[in-house]
């Protein structure tokens, strides 16, 4: 499917403008397929899996119908969990900044009377487990006389956890000339029966979805206040002497802004966004592939095509929006048979995300401690050690002993001249 723009979605400024703080440069497959239809009014069958970009694929359509003077429940999206209900909360609110909306995530766990105080004070959005939507049927708490959409986001996982009885209850009490959006990494014989009781000649919208890893590639992330970003970031690069690096941000700002910073501070860097023009953008790549650029800065969209076989180390400088990018991403390093890193910063915030992509990928990332200052002698000095092991094993030092046993006349042992050897490396390193 030829990629297309979210200006070509007919979207409202107050979204598009959220998209665009937001850091979505384009629609994923889902998005650009469900998007319109969601948008038309027509009911949905959406075969996706998590990663996919889904939220923002029904997010959307439901954040442009709801109006904001009408303080009664207009969407309820049922989830499986208090987590994916959390993430989607957190989703929805962050694409509707430019919009007066009120949107409530409920479960159980959480304070049922501070759900009831918020329900009271109107809400435009509920976002909610199948055991606590029905909960509040029950207490007459939650209205769904006003609702014109209705969302199962992995319904299939809804079902296997028992809860076809309450979404079969919930649904019957929400207005039949309601829009009914499902989404479903499978589609088993039960889901089959709810679409045919509760939608309307619903259109089948599905991605394919490959779960790529590249086993050779090293991951860590490191937990990191967003203030402290860029310090880390040029502190892993010199404790590390990466001469290769591609550093990916959300957003065409945040490129700029890092490669403003990077290069205040020395560092040959340079970035790549979708605003640059082609004559630009080839004189990057061809900078960074002569080795001229060391850190290459760029978006996801910016670093398409990019097929540089020397890349040492992936930085997440931003955590990607959705699990797929995160894969796409790291599969710029180790490629060729080499060894490649790749490390992502996190914020405390964005811990459930990880966990997501790890799930994902199906691969364990590594916890990393952000290093101190004083921590990056000892890592050179490990460095140096492995290097200086790596090399007595590839032999022919033949002429490099003689001067060693030179010194060693004077009265100096082969312990003082590699100390010394040591610290005039490292020192110069500091430099």
């Amino acid at each position: 499917m030829e990629s297309i723009s979210f200006d070509q979605l007919n979207l409202s400024q107050n979204i598009l403008k959220a998209i665009t703080d937001i850091g979505y440069e384009e629609p994923t497959p889902i998005q650009a397929q469900a998007i319109p239809l969601i948008m038309e009014g027509k009911d949905i069958i959406g075969q996706a899996q998590t990663g996919t970009g889904k939220t923002a694929a029904f997010g959307i359509p439901a954040l442009e119908l709801v109006d904001p003077e009408f303080t009664d429940v207009q969407v309820l999206v049922l989830c499986p969990t208090r987590e994916l209900a959390n993430q989607v909360s957190d989703e929805l609110s962050k694409l509707s900044a430019y919009q007066r909306l009120r949107i409530l995530p409920i479960y159980g766990g959480q304070s049922l009377e501070r759900q009831i105080k918020a329900l009271r004070k109107g809400v435009h959005i509920v976002i909610g487990t199948p055991g606590r939507v029905m909960d509040h049927i029950e207490r007459r708490t939650l209205n769904l006389d006003n609702v014109a959409m209705v969302v199962l986001d992995e319904a299939d996982e809804m079902l296997d956890m028992g809860f076809r009885e309450d979404i079969e209850l919930i649904l019957t009490k929400i207005p039949e000339d309601r829009q009914t959006i499902l989404f479903s990494a499978t589609m088993p014989a039960q889901i089959m029966k709810l679409t045919k009781r509760f939608q309307r000649d619903p259109q089948l919208v599905k991605t394919i979805h490959k779960k790529v890893t590249v086993p050779s590639i090293e991951q860590y992330y490191y937990e990191v206040k967003f203030h402290a970003k860029p310090e880390v970031l040029c502190r892993l690069i010199d404790i590390y002497d990466i001469k290769s690096s591609l550093v990916f941000c959300n957003t065409k700002k945040a490129v700029d802004e890092l490669v403003d910073t990077l290069k205040t501070r020395g560092y040959l860097a340079d970035g790549l966004h979708g605003d640059m023009k082609q004559q630009q953008r080839e004189r990057v790549m061809t900078s960074f592939r002569r080795g001229d650029i060391e850190t290459l800065v760029a978006t996801d969209v910016a670093a398409r095509g990019i097929d540089v076989e020397n890349i040492e180390v992936v930085f997440n400088y931003d955590l990607p929006q959705d699990e797929e990018s995160y894969v796409h991403r790291i599969g710029r390093t180790g490629r060729a048979g080499k060894a490649g890193k790749a490390f992502t910063f996190v914020t405390v915030k964005e811990l459930y995300k990880l966990k997501s992509i790890q799930k994902y990928t199906n691969v364990k990332i590594l916890n990393q401690k952000v290093p101190t200052r004083s921590d990056a002698e000892d890592i050179k000095a490990n460095m140096l050690a492995q290097k200086v092991k790596d090399t007595i094993d590839s032999g022919h030092m033949g002429k490099y002993v003689n001067w060693v046993e030179s010194m060693m006349e004077e009265e100096y042992t082969s312990v003082d001249v590699a100390a010394a050897l040591v610290k005039m490396m490292l020192a110069g390193d500091n430099k």
